[in-house]
């Protein structure tokens, strides 16, 4: 029996010599220094991350077939990777990879090993912090986001064994990644099997590591993080720069990977546009699946309108719905914010929503809307200025000074609002985008042929000009 990690090395180096020859000798085992040996553990310090991960790829079977020839099958490996070799002011740092198996394959923790876990993380005061009110029951699914709920449900349900492993989700402000993200966190933790999960966001994750750096304890850093089951982390765009955090994070990243536990992951981008991030981080976010959401589309808006007010119990008229869905088209939280604004209102008032309340609710948040020029004002300047009906401007009828009353109108409304084509449809009786892209391009091809048409564009241009002053 070998007593010390010393005299254990030098048995294990001499049969690793024969086995992988002079050559590999030299390169990949020779550098590799002795720290420690205890509980049947034996520590190995590796120059590199780079070099920790050269002999998990190419020599983990013959490490382990060594350590249990010279040392025993009950004997496990312990990495002691460098990861910062210092320079004159600051001294070198190191982290381990705690029992290692040196099988190739991921150790299956138990119930009893799970909870230890989850102790140990709010023990160490990382505390999980998931909302509860963010699951899949209310997460409305539409084309926008169809993908990524779909891999996030399957994620919650077999965290670390999918192929979704890393599970990336980028998109736009307000689309919905944290809710989905801390949904699977939450399904996860509602499971049958207890799972460490810890969410937290890349900021916090960094401020998190430069406190244990200016505390000197980055070892116990490390060992938060390489203990969960499930780590969701936000917004990893926020790491762009951060060369130190990049490369904690990668290797945390790694040997999570590596033994089975699950990595979920946000980002504003695909991880190809995540520009400042180091390229071999870049390349592991895009092992597993990258799925994107989307703004919502009118259905998808149509829904959460529907749910949230269901959800408080009020009755709304389905005009009131069609106009919140069509006029607020960026994001969810926005289109939330006015769901909100709109009960307040009601309530404060002491009215039913309708559809007027719901216009008054909009000018005071939306930001085309909130403008003096609004499409309700372009419509009144336009058809007052061609004696026509606003009524008639959104029906059916084709007259010809009514059309082009009606294409008018719409040019202007692109003009002068931050309207979707479809939204500036759907003010003009249902129409779609085409109708409206038509109207844009004939007008301006009149502007330029007809000198009568273009003093009319001109007056009415000046007429919304002093309103928006």
């Amino acid at each position: 029996m070998h007593n010390d990690h010393n005299t254990a090395w030098s048995s294990c180096l001499s049969k690793l010599r024969d086995d992988v020859g002079e050559q590999g000798f030299e390169t990949w085992f020779k550098p590799i220094r002795p720290i420690r040996l205890e509980n049947k553990i034996l520590t190995i310090q590796v120059p590199s991350q780079f070099f920790y991960e050269y002999l998990e790829e190419h020599y983990v079977q013959i490490l382990r077939d060594v350590i249990d020839d010279r040392l025993g099958k009950d004997f496990q490996l312990e990495y002691s990777v460098v990861v910062d070799t210092g320079d004159g002011s600051n001294q070198p740092y190191t982290i381990n990879l705690p029992n290692n198996p040196v099988s190739g394959k991921p150790r299956v923790a138990s119930k009893f090993d799970s909870a230890k876990k989850i102790n140990s993380l709010e023990l160490f005061g990382y505390d999980i912090k998931l909302n509860p009110s963010y699951s899949f029951d209310n997460f409305i699914e539409g084309d926008c986001n169809r993908l990524a709920r779909s891999a996030g449900y399957a994620v919650a349900q077999r965290p670390g064994v999918t192929s979704f492993n890393p599970l990336m989700l980028y998109g736009g402000v307000g689309l919905g990644k944290t809710h989905l993200v801390q949904a699977i966190g939450n399904e996860i933790l509602n499971g049958s099997e207890k799972k460490a999960v810890h969410y937290v966001s890349s900021e916090k994750f960094a401020n998190q590591f430069f406190d244990a750096i200016k505390n000197n304890n980055i070892q116990e850093f490390s060992n938060f993080y390489l203990k969960v089951d499930v780590l969701i982390i936000d917004d990893v765009q926020f790491f762009e720069g951060k060369e130190k955090t990049q490369e904690i994070f990668f290797h945390i990243f790694n040997h999570l990977h590596q033994s089975g536990s699950q990595i979920i992951m946000t980002s504003d981008r695909p991880p190809k546009d995540l520009d400042g991030l180091m390229e071999r981080l870049v390349s592991r976010f895009k092992w597993g699946l990258t799925a994107d959401l989307q703004q919502p589309d009118y259905e998808t808006r149509m829904a959460i309108i529907n749910r949230k007010m269901q959800s408080d119990g009020i009755n709304i008229p389905d005009n009131v719905v069609e106009y919140l869905a069509y006029s607020v088209d960026t994001n969810v939280r926005e289109l939330e914010g006015v769901i909100i604004s709109l009960i307040a209102n009601a309530s404060l008032v002491k009215k039913e929503i309708d559809l007027e309340l719901a216009k008054q609710t909009l000018k005071s948040i939306v930001h085309d809307i909130d403008s003096e020029v609004g499409i309700d004002y372009i419509q009144k300047t336009v058809s007052e200025f061609f004696k026509v009906s606003i009524d008639q401007l959104k029906d059916k009828t084709r007259k010809k000074e009514i059309v082009m009353a009606r294409q008018l109108a719409m040019y202007f409304s692109k003009e002068y609002t931050n309207l979707s084509l479809k939204s500036i449809g759907y003010h003009f009786g249902g129409r779609d985008h085409s109708t409206v892209i038509h109207a844009v391009q004939t007008v301006n091809d009149l502007y330029d042929t007809d000198n009568n048409f273009k003093k009319s564009v001109d007056e009415l241009r000046k007429k919304l000009k002093l309103k928006a002053i």
